[in-house]
Formats: C-alpha cells, sequence, structure tokens
C-alpha cells in the first residue's frame, strides 16, 4: 500500500492510498478521513461511501463538504474507486460514461472480458475493509452511503449484508437497475442475459424477498428536479417494495434539487448524523 497524498482538513486528515488488488487483479486507489480524534489513540467507526458514474475516489471527498461534520462526530469516511482501472481493464467498446472503466457497478462480472478484473462487489465488501481495518485505527462499526450508481451499490451490498452495516443511505439511487436503461446496460454487459443473475444486485429485488431478521434502517434523499428521476431512479418502486415487505425506510423528497453534488452538500451532514446514531 502506497500513500498517493495527505492533507490537513478540518481537525483531521484526508489521504489517498494505492494497493494491489487481489479481488480486481489491478491496482486501485481509495481515499479516507480519519477524524482528529484518532491521534488519542481512539479507534473510529467507518463510513464507506460509493459514488456515482464517470467518478473516482476523489469526487465526494472534494465536493460533499463532510469532513467538518465527520471530525466532529468522530467518523472516518472511505472512498473507494468507481471500478477497476489501468492497462489492460476493459472499458466500454465505444467509451460510453455508462460502462466499464468510472461504471462498475459494483457488482461480480462474469461475462468476458469484463470478468477478470471487474469484481467490485467482492473488493468494496470483503478486501477493502480488511485492508482498512488492518492498517488504521478504525473500529468493526461500519455504515454504507452512496450517489447514483454508488447509491445502488450502498443499497445491495447493506441488504446482502446486514450483520456487517449498521446502517444504509443513499442519494438519488438506481434502485431498480433491472428496469431502466442505465442498469439494464450494466447488467448485461458484466453479468449476461440471465435476468435470474441480475436479481442479486437489484435492491427492489432484494427488498422484495427479504427474509433476514434484521432489519438496518435505510435513509434515501431524492431531488425532485433530477433529471434522471422518471427514467432511472424511481424511488417510488423501492417504496412499494419496502411497503409490501413490512422493511421501513425513509425517503425523503426535496423540492427543486438535481442530482449534482450541490444536492450531496446540502444534506451529507445529516446522514452523518444518522449513522452516527447507529454506530455508537
Amino acid at each position: 500500500m502506497e500513500l498517493i497524498s495527505s492533507n490537513k482538513v478540518s481537525g483531521g486528515w484526508h489521504k489517498r492510498y494505492t494497493h494491489t488488488s487481489q479481488s480486481t487483479q489491478c491496482e486501485m486507489t481509495f481515499a479516507i478521513f480519519l477524524p482528529e480524534i484518532v491521534n488519542e489513540g481512539q479507534q473510529v467507526p467507518v463510513l464507506y461511501w460509493l459514488s456515482g458514474l464517470t467518478c473516482s475516489d476523489e469526487n465526494f471527498m472534494q465536493k460533499a463538504g463532510a469532513f467538518k461534520k465527520a471530525n466532529e462526530l468522530g467518523i472516518a469516511i472511505v472512498a473507494p474507486d468507481t471500478s477497476p482501472r489501468g492497462e489492460g481493464v476493459a472499458d466500454d467498446e465505444n467509451g460510453a460514461y455508462d460502462f466499464g472503466l468510472g461504471a462498475g457497478f459494483y457488482v461480480n462480472a462474469t461475462q468476458a472480458p469484463y470478468s477478470q478484473h471487474y469484481q467490485m462487489y467482492d473488493y468494496v465488501t470483503e478486501e477493502l475493509p480488511q485492508l482498512i481495518e488492518t492498517h488504521f485505527p478504525v473500529s468493526p462499526q461500519k455504515a454504507i452511503s452512496g450517489h447514483s450508481m454508488g447509491g445502488h451499490g450502498a443499497l445491495i451490498i447493506g441488504l446482502r449484508n446486514p450483520d456487517a452495516y449498521t446502517s444504509i443511505s443513499a442519494f438519488s439511487p438506481i434502485v431498480n437497475p433491472s428496469n431502466c436503461p442505465w442498469g439494464q446496460k450494466a447488467l448485461t454487459g458484466y453479468l449476461g442475459d440471465d435476468k435470474q443473475r441480475w436479481q442479486q444486485y437489484d435492491a427492489t429485488e432484494l427488498l422484495s424477498h427479504y427474509v433476514s431478521p434484521t432489519k438496518r434502517p435505510i435513509l434515501i434523499e431524492q431531488g425532485s428536479s433530477d433529471q434522471f428521476l422518471d427514467e432511472q431512479l424511481k424511488p417510488w418502486v423501492f417504496e412499494q417494495a419496502a411497503e409490501k415487505a413490512g422493511y421501513p425506510i425513509t425517503l425523503n423528497m426535496h423540492e427543486g434539487y438535481d442530482h449534482s453534488y450541490f444536492f450531496i452538500s446540502s444534506f451529507i451532514e445529516h446522514h452523518l448524523e444518522f449513522h452516527a446514531h447507529y454506530m455508537r
């Protein structure tokens, strides 16, 4: 593991690292914010943040404005990249923004040529947390959140691993990828045409068949002026599935907000407080 950069911010430290990943078979980059309380020898809980299409580990850390509140609450934040990268890593054959590099969709790909490197589900759920817990002063308490494609990732990972995460949240998530253009393209490309395989990576499908007695709290924020709301996101579909499953969620609609980090930065402190409550 190699340190790329280190910057003091809001009393804590923002650091970027690169390391060789066994899951993705390439060099991966992640960023971590460590609150100043770690200087006192205290272990802190971790919020894992998953970013959206075209993003890297840098977008959230530079734009969300989360550090002051995270430092106040004593929470570390870890932001992985959104896909494998580097020489030999397959991209969309047409260079599209919504598949391939920067668009890993947090799945374990089964289709060539993507299956060699695009094992983002295993990377985020197993390899990265093990790395973080080995090298940084963090406690086993962790939560997960994300935006758009990353909101999809946070929901599916949280629902599939209820014993691993104390709480789940998302901004403008893709809640039903099996039934939207972004998701259909990604799931077909990474997993093939068998829609049964898609279900394990579809938050609405997972919620519809949820059987675990552990129901972690879910908080979702959605802007009413999001340009992708009706075609790609459709949060009401997830809300309806939750009602049928008897799974309590909170979906907050916000008048006038769009899909950007202006929206995320407006409500990120609320999400940090939400997760801090359950990670105590």
